[in-house]
């Protein structure tokens, strides 16, 4: 194709393939389904979703100079972007930026034509051009043009005269002469000039936007002296507007109040050791793996209910945060982050309610750095929040841990985005949140809760005093972007939850953290599972040195404790949890043994001679005294008493102590009369009597059927096979290179398809199937195989759809023609009796 496009259409037909892949990577959407030619790409192209969604991908420049675009002439000389941008004065910064902003609309098909002809595609133009209704984030009002529209025409010479320009003959030349003058620099300035200065002063507040204000039945002198030479345009009964024209002289022709082309600096840096930073991380890394184990042992015999709506009940959030010793908030967090792990689930059963999975078992036996590792991965790739747990859903519902609706889609590109700024820095330097959260805004301006920066729309009857009174955007004056919109807030979570999880250390990236970040791939790219996978485990690998080795022992104290130096290897953690209760947990873990644990650990089928035997192989101080004691004391008293189902009996030896008990007051509740001076029977269940006499200061012991003491040892609840909850994907899949090329050479052959010269055949009329009689359809096809030319046929397949294709014939027997489609870039076969029609193409055709 020759001469300049004419539509975006003609101009994406130029492009190489290596740009149509550029732009349908860039643009996913575009992708679903494959288009059947470049006419049908450029359509979707133009879509409002699709133009949407490739709009809130761009940073703040290129959305500036999209936003210039807009309100720029269409089409639009390079050279008057460029002023709009940078102004009179003229901005290095924004004229080395500018052919990069350019280049990236392009890319992404906002902007087609050359560089003397710029033009913003239609829908695009649309949501960024300024209206009433909806004020461009530029702050400027419309054309002199768009608000003279519906003016008599007595009123356009009246202006006239009063700017001094002579009269003309119709509205439309009226309207190009103060068009004029207000673009042109010296003959405007000359104009102000002579302006009084409150009317001078009513334009500086208008001038950075909303250009919309209010005025009365009776005008001011001041305000009268605007009216009267268009500088302020009626635009209802009581409202006026500032035109774009006189707007761009008085801001010295720049669109926006501060262009930023370069992304704001990531500062101040703190410098730190890159190995205490590793140390830092390597412990929080450590302390959020036994967190999570705690969790999972406190759900070993089942968890919370599960509440009707799903999820679970803030009293057993509250009650998860106290045995976690964290808050109601970071409890939210660890149990999203085990549910994303897939350790713990639903159990599905009939009384619903939430267990660990028997992933979790298998998780428990692996060493710490591979636990880590798929917590990390997890984590990274999640879409579930936890950091909106407690908040109101549309409904005003409060949306509940481990419950619906707590998926937010862009969380895992802000999670690896803000990661990707931090590895950015030199090893061990952190930066304040607000720098990371400042360069993300320059980044996706747009992808939060609200569009960052848009003007509000002027409230009905405001002068043009009070509607600009609030200073302009990005200004010195101005407010701070807002720090609450979606986005923003998924990276104050992300920088927080990296530091729990050992992630980063001091708020800096540690090593192994950084091993988990391809700084090399694209922001917008998400990893597959397979490349998150092989990063976590590179990180294993790094923060394996760093963890602390578990050790075979405690030590023994004269207080009834035992303090563990480090972390226990787990065959001994769970033994002596069985035994001793945890005191306090840090550097060394303190276990405290009482008569109820000695009592559990009894309960669980270990004698007292066992327990002793434990404890001196597993401990570097002697047994003390005081705790061999207390063991010996809770045995002689276990299983004295005998507890079983008549509804529920007590069997003793020792008459006395059943008379004890019938005479205590606090076994009324229990129902207890005496069958035999050995046996007390119960109107309660086993259980319950067992609960309620050890409540007493007893130790009494269950027995079978057959007199046999029954070992009580806690039996863990599973729920069955569950597999992790899957991300919610933010929009269609970032395609693959194989998939890019296919779809590039479907396009290209749907559009040689649909382009390509034909030879005339019964003068099809345009855009219909060719037709030709089935020996006319049969003898060009033998033809096409001896002279290897290809055709252009008509098919309809089975369902009824037809199409038109490209075919080379390879061969024709048995009523079917074998041929390579370069339509689907494959050889197919097809039934020639649905073949309607075909037809030679031209010589250059192909």
């Amino acid at each position: 194709m020759t001469g300049t496009p004419r539509t975006l259409a003609e101009e994406l037909r130029t492009r190489t393939d290596r740009g149509l892949a550029g732009l349908l990577r860039a643009r996913p959407d575009l992708l679903n389904p494959v288009p059947g030619d470049v006419t049908q790409l450029a359509t979707r192209a133009g879509t409002r979703a699709s133009v949407v969604r490739a709009v809130e991908r761009l940073d703040r420049f290129v959305l500036q100079t999209a936003e210039a675009l807009a309100v720029a002439p269409d089409p639009c000389p390079y050279d008057t972007l460029g002023a709009l941008m940078a102004g009179d004065a003229g901005d290095p910064a924004v004229a080395a930026e500018l052919p990069r902003a350019v280049a990236e609309l392009r890319a992404q098909a906002l902007v087609w034509g050359p560089d003397d002809r710029l033009r913003l595609v239609r829908t695009a133009r649309e949501l960024l051009s300024p209206s009433a209704a909806h004020p461009s984030p530029t702050g400027l009002g419309p054309t002199v043009a768009e608000a003279a529209a519906g003016m008599s025409p007595g009123r356009l010479q009246e202006i006239l005269t009063a700017a001094g320009l002579p009269a003309t003959h119709d509205p439309v030349t009226a309207v190009a002469a103060l068009t004029g003058l207000f673009s042109d620099r010296a003959r405007m300035a000359a104009l102000l000039d002579t302006a009084p200065a409150e009317s001078v002063t009513v334009l500086d507040k208008l001038l950075w936007g909303p250009p919309y204000g209010g005025v009365t039945d009776r005008p001011a002198p001041h305000l009268q002296w605007l009216l009267d030479r268009g500088l302020l345009i009626a635009a209802g009964a009581r409202n006026v507007v500032l035109p774009r024209e006189a707007a761009l002289h008085l801001r010295a022709g720049r669109a926006h109040h501060t262009p930023e082309p370069v992304p704001p600096a990531l500062s101040p840096a703190m410098e730190r050791d890159p190995q205490l930073v590793d140390n830092a991380a390597a412990s929080q890394a450590f302390t959020a793996l036994a967190t999570v184990e705690e969790l999972l042992k406190e759900w070993d015999l089942g968890g919370p209910a599960v509440l009707r709506a799903g999820g679970m009940s803030v009293r057993d959030l509250k009650r998860t945060a106290t045995a976690l010793d964290t808050t109601e908030q970071l409890a939210a967090f660890w149990l999203e982050l085990a549910y994303g792990a897939g350790l713990i689930a639903s159990d599905g059963e009939a009384d619903e309610r939430f267990a660990a999975t028997p992933a979790a078992e298998e998780w428990l036996q692996l060493p710490d750095h591979e636990r880590w590792a798929q917590l990390v991965s997890g984590w990274l790739a999640a879409t579930r929040t936890p950091g909106v747990v407690g908040t109101a859903d549309a409904k005003g519902r409060a949306l509940a841990a481990l419950g619906p609706h707590l998926d937010r889609s862009p969380a895992p590109e802000v999670r690896r985005r803000a990661l990707a700024l931090l590895a950015g820095l030199p090893p061990g330097t952190s930066v304040p949140a607000t720098a990371v959260l400042s360069r993300l805004r320059w980044e996706r301006p747009l992808r939060g809760d609200a569009a960052a920066g848009q003007v509000p729309a002027p409230a009905a009857g405001r002068t043009p005093a009070a509607a600009a009174a609030a200073p302009p955007p990005g200004s010195a004056g101005a407010a701070p972007a807002p720090a609450d919109d979606l986005r923003s807030r998924l990276a104050q979570w992300t920088l927080a939850e990296a530091e729990l999880l050992g992630v980063t250390g001091r708020g800096a990236l540690s090593a192994h953290g950084r091993a988990l970040i391809d700084t090399t791939a694209e922001a917008t790219a998400a990893p597959s599972p397979a490349d998150t996978g092989a990063a976590a485990t590179r990180a294993a690998a790094l923060l394996a040195p760093l963890l602390p080795e578990p050790v075979d022992h405690v030590l023994l104290q004269a207080d009834l404790t035992a303090v563990a130096p480090g972390p226990l290897h787990r065959p001994l953690a769970e033994a002596l949890g069985v035994l001793a209760d945890i005191e306090s947990k840090g550097g060394a873990t303190v276990y405290r043994f009482t008569p109820a644990s000695v009592r559990r650990a009894l309960d669980a089928g270990r004698s007292a001679a066992e327990l002793q035997e434990f404890l001196t192989a597993h401990s570097r101080t002697p047994v003390p005294q005081p705790l061999a004691y207390l063991i010996d004391d809770v045995a002689r008293k276990h299983g004295r008493l005998r507890i079983g189902a008549a509804t529920a009996y007590v069997r003793c030896d020792d008459d006395a102590l059943l008379s004890e008990i019938v005479a205590d007051r606090r076994a009324a509740p229990l129902r207890l009369r005496r069958l035999a001076p050995t046996v007390l029977a119960a109107q309660t269940s086993p259980d319950q009597l067992l609960d309620g006499l050890r409540a007493m200061g007893y130790a009494p012991a269950a027995e079978s059927a057959a007199g046999d003491v029954l070992i009580a040892r806690a039996d863990t609840h599973r729920t069955p096979p569950r597999t992790a909850p899957a991300p919610v994907p933010d929009g269609p899949p970032s395609p693959d290179p194989t998939l890019l090329t296919a779809a590039v050479r479907a396009i290209r052959a749907g559009d040689l398809a649909a382009t390509a010269e034909r030879k005339p055949v019964h003068a099809p009329a345009s855009g219909s199937l060719p037709r030709t009689t089935s020996a006319e359809t049969l003898a060009t096809m033998q033809a096409a195989v001896l002279t290897h030319s290809a055709l252009w046929i008509g098919y309809v397949n089975a369902d009824g759809a037809a199409s038109q294709r490209v075919i080379a014939p390879v061969r024709v027997e048995g009523g079917f023609v074998t041929a390579y489609d370069h339509t689907s870039d494959e050889v197919r076969t097809y039934p020639l009796h649905r073949i309607t029609g075909v037809a030679e193409l031209a010589d250059d055709s192909v």
